[in-house]
C-alpha cells in the first residue's frame, strides 16, 4: 500500500493515513479481489485500483472503530486514535473514505457501474453491522441468530464485496458470482469466529492486540453467547456477575471466565462452528465451473487464513 499517492498538505491530515496503511495486516480484501478476477481473466492487474480502494475503505473503518471502542492498540501498535486522538482518527478516516472513491474511478468504464454499486452496497452493510454491534453492548438478550447476522454484515460482507468486485472485473457470469459470494460470506463468518476464539485462547502475537479484550469489554462474542446458552442458572449468574464486575483485575477476570468456558466445552463448539463455515466456503468454491488451477490460489489463501493444511 506504500505505492498509493496519499501524501500531501496539511501533513497532520495525511500522516495518520500513511501510518495506518503502513501498519501491516493480511491485505486479505485486496487479495480476494485480485485472485477472484484472475479466475476469469488474465488481466487481473485491471482490478488493482478497486482492490486498493477496498483496503483503504477497510482501514478507514478501523480508524473509526477504534474511536468508538476507545481502542488505543491496533495490529500490535498504537492506533491512530491512541497516537493522535479522536479528531485525527475521524478526519483522516473521512479522507480515506473519499480516497477510496478516487481509486474506484480508475475502474475500467465498462465495469464501473456494477463495481460502484457493489462497493456502495457493501459499505452500507458494514455500517449497519457496526451499529448493531454497538447496540448489543446495551442488551442482555442477544441471540446467537442475531450475532451471526451481525458478523455477516460487519465482517463477512466486506470479504464478499471484495470477492464480487474482482469477479465482476474478471467478467464472471451470474452463477459464478453467486458461488463466489457464498464462498466469501462463509469464509468471512469462519474468519470472525476464529477471531473470537483467538481473543480468548490465542496469543497477543496472533491477535495483534491484548488477549481477553472481548471478555473485559463484556462483548457478546460467539464464545460468550455459547456459554450463556449452555450454562445452568447458577453458572450463568456467576458469568454475568463477572462481566459486570469493573473492579476485578483483568488477569483474574479473564482466567475465571475461561474456567467457565472450559467447563462448558465452549472452545470445542467454536472450533466445530469454524470448521462448518470453512467447509461450506470450500464447497461453494468447488461449485465453480472453471479449471481447478485457476481457483487454486484462492483456495490456498482461504486455507492459510484459517491455518488449514488441505
Amino acid at each position: 500500500m506504500n505505492g498509493l499517492d496519499v501524501d500531501g498538505s496539511p501533513h497532520s491530515l495525511y500522516e495518520p493515513i500513511i501510518y495506518s496503511l503502513s501498519a501491516g495486516g493480511k491485505r486479505l480484501r485486496p487479495m480476494l479481489t485480485v485472485l477472484s478476477c484472475n479466475i476469469f481473466s488474465d488481466n487481473a492487474l485491471a482490478a488493482l485500483p478497486a482492490a486498493a480502494a477496498l483496503e483503504v475503505f477497510h482501514t478507514f473503518t478501523l480508524l473509526h472503530d477504534d474511536v468508538m471502542d476507545n481502542a488505543t492498540v491496533r495490529r500490535g501498535k498504537p492506533s491512530v486514535y491512541g497516537k493522535w486522538g479522536t479528531n485525527a482518527a475521524l478526519l483522516s478516516g473521512d479522507a480515506m473514505m473519499i480516497y477510496s472513491y478516487k481509486l474506484l474511478q480508475q475502474t475500467p468504464v465498462e465495469y464501473l457501474p456494477a463495481v460502484l454499486g457493489c462497493f456502495n452496497y457493501t459499505a452500507m452493510t458494514v455500517c449497519e453491522g457496526q451499529q448493531v454491534d454497538m447496540e448489543f453492548e446495551h442488551r442482555s438478550d442477544v441471540t446467537m441468530e442475531e450475532y451471526m447476522s451481525m458478523i455477516d454484515k460487519k465482517t463477512a460482507a466486506l470479504l464478499a464485496g471484495a470477492t464480487m468486485i474482482g469477479a465482476i472485473q474478471g467478467g464472471a457470469d451470474t452463477l459464478s458470482r453467486q458461488h463466489l459470494f457464498a464462498f466469501a460470506t462463509e469464509l468471512g463468518l469462519a474468519f470472525q469466529l476464529q477471531d473470537d476464539l483467538l481473543d480468548a485462547y490465542g496469543t497477543e502475537a496472533q491477535l495483534g492486540k491484548p488477549i481477553g479484550g472481548d471478555i473485559m469489554e463484556g462483548k457478546k462474542s460467539f464464545l460468550m453467547l455459547t456459554a450463556l446458552d449452555r450454562a445452568d442458572a447458577a453458572t450463568r449468574k456467576s458469568l454475568q456477575a463477572l462481566l459486570e464486575d469493573k473492579s476485578m483485575a483483568s488477569e483474574e477476570k479473564i482466567a475465571r471466565v475461561l474456567d467457565i468456558y472450559n467447563s462448558l466445552g465452549v472452545k470445542d463448539i467454536a472450533e466445530q462452528e469454524i470448521s462448518l463455515h470453512f467447509s461450506k466456503a470450500m464447497a461453494a468454491l468447488d461449485s465453480l465451473e472453471v479449471e481447478r488451477e485457476r481457483v487454486e490460489p484462492l483456495r490456498e489463501l482461504a486455507q492459510s487464513l484459517l491455518g488449514r493444511k488441505n
